[in-house]
């Protein structure tokens, strides 16, 4: 080999193999000895395999995946150039190469090959992305048939969906991205890189832990990742040392359940942290300040009570003088009826027998006025244990008292505040919950029909002779039908962003719900022809609205009737009063059960059924959006939604969905 093109050489090309999954490993060997250009001298499943397999083998082409245990294909592809210069590496991935492909060209990767491919054959695909030369092996001439014509139509119809599915990831309001299972990013959004100050490329390609001031805190949580179904912690940003962020990360499994890579999901709690912080400042503030509020009246008593010695605070807390107070009775700082019942010699009395007596309780200033006192009454005795006195030491907690009960209150209402804390806690943990929850429905809902429109193009491509009429059409009609699912399901998620992001716009004129009606009864059909649709009710029913936007909510009422209800399913408009028109439809099934009915509109509701839980949320989201409502009554049989819509000639009214029978005005 020299410089990066082969020449024609009767001599296969050697290639070792490198992916955690040993399906793929067996996929490719199988496709490149099947193709008699490449020859297979190693394969392994880390990083580290694949550097002790290129320093024992120098082999021409290292294929070589991204995403895999202990040392993913990122972090290994420089050991293995300076291992091998001569090796060509070829990144081998289920990631797109948005990004990623000149991140692995600048670590020294020669090419970057996207696992899906388009379904052409590998050793194809990799003498392409090469630019290399081989003998081509004798093949039947069936085998050298070019692919269908409408292989590049199916193609550019798949991409453009994927682009859309893109947009959403892009435009998502939270930071999100996709990394390898060592921990290196290989997608992030728009989002996610704004948090950390960077570009979408300068994270690209990092180790995560890169991005965080602690990297331990980052490589503990990734290793507990894999074997579990959602993992969170927060940081501190390292360029960045303010910002503090919540992790949630969620392996991405494979049918037998082995993690493939890593979704994450970047939240800045910078200003939730702030404002618990203020508030944990703020407690201490408020204790430091009770503690602070400390006057002590310090002096002797006699054995017989009577005060001998005075201080300062003594002075500034009960209003006498030493002259005027030394000699008397201590008994003249209690009220009344304490000096009536003799409490200050009970008082004596018990501290001798117990040598201190400690309370709280009212006493008496100079001029009259009472202050909340706490008691200390010490006995004082002489080598000889005789008794020569008491100490007595006084504190005014009146305002301590204060604040202790306004401290209770304050307790009280924290106490409040933290279970709304927890409450909004709880909320936000559903709410990742739900995302990781969509974010995995979705891509099964994505999945199955790309799976069909691959198969099926495959099978076009390679048999397409070999099939009669009705196999093609079939086939054909395979492809419609996943498209068409396709088609829906990415215009629902577009809708749901842009009426989440309220930037949703309506071209608003009258409409003809008769041809809305049947337009969206066609539509379901052709993808479920075996369903029973009666289209009924008055004709010339219009509505004030964005046409194309009724008929999305009107498909997707009709599609869950198909999915979760079941025949005959009544499709019908009417005009109950002036003001207002009205869209039912009612299917023949087992109704919602009643837990469910309370957020049955609610982004993500999907209870035990599947589906992304987006349809219901935008037919509400869209009614709205027209000045009407939705709701869902329970028919006895079957579940029946109904659609509330401005007439034309009036206002576009703020309408709640109230109970209501069949097309009737809402009361």
């Amino acid at each position: 080999m020299s410089g990066y093109r082969r020449a024609m050489v009767d001599a296969p090309v050697t290639l070792v193999v490198i992916d955690d999954a040993p399906e793929v490993r067996l996929f490719a060997k199988a496709q490149l000895r099947r193709s008699g250009q490449f020859m297979v001298v190693g394969e392994g499943g880390t990083g580290l395999d694949a550097i002790d397999l290129v320093r024992e083998h120098q082999p021409d082409v290292l294929l070589l995946d991204i995403s895999m245990p202990i040392m993913d294909g990122l972090e290994a592809l420089p050991h293995i150039r300076s291992t091998s210069p001569r090796t060509r590496v070829v990144m081998y991935t289920g990631f797109d190469s948005q990004g990623l492909a000149e991140r692995a060209k600048q670590l020294g990767a020669a090419a970057f090959l996207e696992k899906s491919a388009g379904g052409k054959p590998l050793a194809e695909e990799l003498t392409r992305v090469l630019d290399i030369e081989v003998a081509q092996p004798d093949m039947p001439a069936a085998t050298q048939h070019s692919p269908a014509s409408g292989r590049d139509t199916d193609e550019r119809f798949l991409d453009e969906h994927i682009e859309r599915f893109r947009e959403v990831f892009e435009s998502a309001a939270i930071g999100m991205g996709t990394m390898t299972l060592a921990g290196r990013m290989v997608r992030a959004n728009r989002k996610l890189a704004d948090i950390f100050g960077l570009t979408a490329d300068e994270v690209i390609g990092r180790p995560y832990a890169a991005l965080a001031a602690d990297d331990d805190i980052v490589t503990e949580a990734v290793m507990r990742a894999s074997d579990a179904e959602l993992t969170q912690f927060e940081h501190a940003a390292r360029h960045r040392s303010h910002l503090r962020v919540m992790v949630t990360i969620s392996p991405v499994r494979d049918e037998g359940q082995r993690p493939l890579y890593f979704f994450i999901q970047v939240q800045d709690v910078t200003g939730q942290r702030a404002a618990e912080e203020q508030l944990r400042q703020s407690e201490e503030r408020f204790r430091l300040l009770v503690e602070a509020v400390e006057d002590y009246a310090i002096f002797m008593l006699d054995p017989g009570g009577h005060v001998v010695s005075w201080n300062n605070g003594a002075e500034r807390i009960n209003g006498y003088t030493a002259d005027e107070i030394v000699g008397q009775h201590f008994r003249v700082f209690y009220p009344p009826d304490k000096q009536e019942s003799r409490h200050p010699e009970h008082e004596l009395r018990i501290a001798i027998r117990e040598g201190h007596y400690e309370e709280e309780g009212w006493r008496i200033r100079k001029d009259g006025s009472q202050f909340w006192a706490s008691v200390l009454i010490t006995v004082v005795r002489n080598q000889a244990s005789e008794l020569v006195g008491f100490a007595k030491v006084t504190r005014d907690i009146t305002e301590r008292r204060r604040i202790a009960s306004e401290r209770e209150r304050t307790m009280a209402a924290l106490g409040d505040a933290n279970r709304q804390l927890e409450k909004a806690n709880v909320e936000l943990v559903r709410g990742a919950e739900q995302q990781a929850q969509f974010l995995a429905i979705t891509a099964h809902e994505l999945r199955t029909p790309l799976s069909v429109i691959l198969g099926s193009a495959d099978s076009l491509a390679t048999q397409l002779h070999e099939m009669d009429d009705a196999e093609r059409t079939e086939t054909v009609q395979a492809m419609r039908s996943s498209a068409a699912r396709l088609r829906r399901l990415l215009a629902d998620l577009l809708a749901a962003a842009r009426l989440e992001a309220g930037v949703m716009q309506l071209q608003k004129q009258p409409v003809d719900l008769a041809s809305v009606l049947d337009d969206a009864a066609i539509s379901a059909l052709a993808l479920y022809p075996n369903a029973d649709i009666q289209v009924s009710g008055e004709r010339g029913a219009r509505a004030i609205g964005d046409a194309d936007r009724l008929s999305q909510m009107v498909e997707n009422l009709l599609v869950n009737a198909i999915r979760y209800g079941a025949g005959p399913i009544e499709l019908r408009a009417g005009r109950p009063n002036a003001d207002q028109v009205c869209i039912e439809v009612r299917d023949h099934g087992g109704g919602i059960p009643a837990e469910q009915e309370p957020t049955l509109f609610e982004r993500f509701a999907t209870g035990t059924r599947s589906g992304t839980g987006l349809g219901l949320f935008i037919v509400r989201e869209l009614a709205r959006a027209h000045g009407g409502g939705a709701r869902y009554e329970n028919a006895h049989p079957g579940a029946r939604f109904i659609v509330t819509l401005p007439a034309p000639g009036t206002a576009a009214p703020a309408v709640s969905a109230e109970p209501e029978s069949g097309l009737a005005a809402p009361r």
